[in-house]
């Protein structure tokens, strides 16, 4: 077992209260005096309430741990009534939806008909469990949790100040925002590193294709780490009831605007997101793809100085057919913006002296840092070990990165320890270095290779920022599409508790890289990159692998952990013709919708 350090307490207050009222009492109620922690265990942080005059051990205190059911069992005096245990308090007025575990305890012959106040109210949660905090400030202020499986525990006085100072420090282990229907409730979101911790669950080939382990336990080795991650997902990117059952037809039409320029939805319909299920989609239109562009299809778009001419319809030839592997290495500096379409050869040329020479004083940032120096920069040291990690694991089986002391490998290295130079904010976040392999790999070539993950970069940062809000949008804005598609199929996931749609996080996170053969991949991302269609065309993309897989999980009547299974399943087994011709299908019928 692996070795564990002591508990770190980042905050502790003594002399918060549980209040108490029971119809047998004289006084007006009765407390419960404690102590209230915030601690790290190993990296895990939780909350601990403890009365102070509890002499049980600390082992023995009620937890809703990560990976269990999450279920708070109060232990109470069978004899008194589940009413009169209950506060004065109307918030009290949740606690019956906890679990209750009734321990008999005797005193003469029928027992007292009260419970013991003090030893049987500790509690203990990892805040990834918290789902909500209601913030009470009038009189004593106080704090209610409530729990992603909907316990909510009782009610946590301060009667000498101290919640502000609970909150910042619960604040260090996940963001609270305020819910947009109550401004007294505080909605929990696990940040960033939580997450990214995740990511290792989520896209280490290892953990999350488990084909070998189907065998002995298909569901605990195949979702029990992928669940750890839909459990920061689900709550962290979850939208509020009202926001998402109940956005105004405005909105829903502006949102439907931006993914598919053209399509005119009927505003004036009643009630909500009716507006754009009501639309005549009518029949699905058929599309023809066409061959790649060839060397000589790319010579006729030169001018004798290097100049692009007629750019959009060579873009409509890309999306219609992408590139042979020769043009690729040109095409794609354009595609990415690495290269204006209008320059001519001459100012490519000095544009990459330029570029080489940035390039170079970023590395020599990170190459020249000594070892004492790395010792007092946690950061670029988190950083450094993280690439170190994801880039031995980095599509091995490729030839171009397999192998021991692999070039191709240290360059993925070397590129991005100088893009965390070179966006020291963001940094490496696990996944980068999947956007950064087929672009390498294409390229040859550090410098073009290193810009050119700049532009894509600048496409996908809202995917790998600490808060998260590209993913938290796309996985909205899919949902929506999904419901104006098939809503039947949408209710359906809905009811399986999978109408958010997070079991696509990873395609959306990394533009399909795990889904499909790496050559396909080039394929998928160069005709994402001419922007045609419409600019979430990947949100289309999605929305054909689900219609093709609709029917099997409809008919078989896959729940929550069967329809992660699939989706997963199905990695490897795409085809990316047939998926881009319905995709497109998909827009144009969207486009002439009525």
């Amino acid at each position: 077992m692996a070795a564990t350090t002591p508990p770190k307490v980042i905050y502790e207050h003594e002399g918060v209260f549980i209040h108490l009222n029971t119809e047998e009492s004289e006084d007006q109620d009765s407390l419960i005096s404690g102590f209230l922690r915030i601690v790290d265990k190993n990296g895990e942080t939780f909350v601990e309430y403890k009365p102070l005059e509890d002499t049980e051990a600390l082992s023995n205190m009620l937890c809703a741990c990560k990976d269990s059911s999450s279920v708070v069992e109060w232990t109470q005096r069978p004899h008194c009534p589940l009413d009169q245990q209950l506060s004065y308090e109307t918030e009290w007025d949740m606690v019956n939806t906890v679990s209750f575990k009734r321990k008999v305890h005797t005193n003469g012959e029928g027992g007292s008909n009260h419970f013991n106040e003090h030893n049987n109210w500790a509690f203990s949660f990892n805040v990834g469990e918290l789902r909500t905090v209601a913030v009470k400030n009038e009189g004593w202020s106080y704090l209610i949790f409530r729990l992603r499986d909907d316990t909510t525990l009782p009610a946590i006085h301060f009667h000498q100040g101290g919640s502000q100072r609970f909150l910042d420090g619960l604040r260090k282990s996940v963001h609270l925002s305020e819910s947009p229907d109550d401004k007294n409730l505080l909605v929990v979101a696990t940040y960033n590193k939580a997450i990214s911790q995740s990511f290792e669950n989520l896209l280490d080939d290892s953990n999350y294709g488990l084909v070998q382990k189907f065998k002995k336990d298909p569901y605990t080795t195949t979702l029990g780490g992928f669940s750890k991650v839909t459990n920061y997902i689900f709550d962290a990117f979850r939208p509020s009831e009202t926001e998402y059952h109940q956005r105004p037809a405005e909105e829903v039409a502006d949102i439907l605007g931006e993914l598919i320029p053209g399509l005119e939805i009927n505003q004036q319909e009643e009630p909500g997101f009716e507006v754009i299920t009501r639309v005549d989609l009518g029949t699905r239109p058929e599309v023809q793809r066409r061959d790649p562009v060839m060397m000589e299809d790319w010579a006729k778009h030169q001018d004798q100085e290097g100049r692009m001419s007629n750019v959009p319809f060579l873009k409509h030839l890309i999306f219609k057919g992408g590139l042979c592997h020769a043009v690729k290495k040109e095409a794609w500096k354009f595609l990415l913006s690495y290269y204006p379409w209008d320059s001519t050869h001459e100012e490519r040329k000095n544009l990459q002296k330029k570029k080489t020479d940035e390039y170079f004083r970023m590395k020599l940032q990170w190459k020249s840092v000594s070892e004492e120096q790395e010792k007092r920069n946690s950061r670029l040291r988190d950083y450094k070990s993280l690439i170190e990690k994801d880039v031995n694991r980095t599509d091995r089986n490729n030839k171009f990165y397999e192998g021991l002391d692999n070039p191709g490998l240290i360059l993925l290295h070397d590129i991005l320890m100088t893009y965390c130079m070179y966006d020291f904010d963001l940094g490496y976040v696990q996944g980068m270095s999947d956007l950064l392999s087929p672009i390498l790999f294409v390229m040859e070539n550090e410098v073009d290779a290193f810009w050119c993950f700049v532009s894509f970069m600048d496409q996908m940062h809202e995917n790998f920022e600490e808060q998260m809000q590209g993913m938290k949008t796309q996985l909205i804005q899919l949902s929506t599409l999904l419901r104006l598609l098939d809503l039947a199929f949408w209710n359906y996931l809905e009811a399986q508790d999978s109408g958010y749609l997070y079991f696509c996080f990873r395609w959306l996170l990394i533009r399909f890289k795990r889904e499909l053969y790496f050559q396909d991949v080039l394929r998928l991302w160069e005709v994402m990159w001419t922007g045609l269609p419409c600019q979430n065309f990947h949100l289309l993309v999605c929305c054909a692998i689900l219609d093709s897989e609709k029917q099997k999980i409809m008919d078989r009547h896959y729940g929550f952990n069967e329809i992660l299974k699939h989706i997963n399943e199905l990695s490897m087994k795409l085809d990316i013709e047939e998926i881009l011709i319905k995709s497109e299908a998909i827009y144009m019928q969207l486009k002439n919708c009525k």
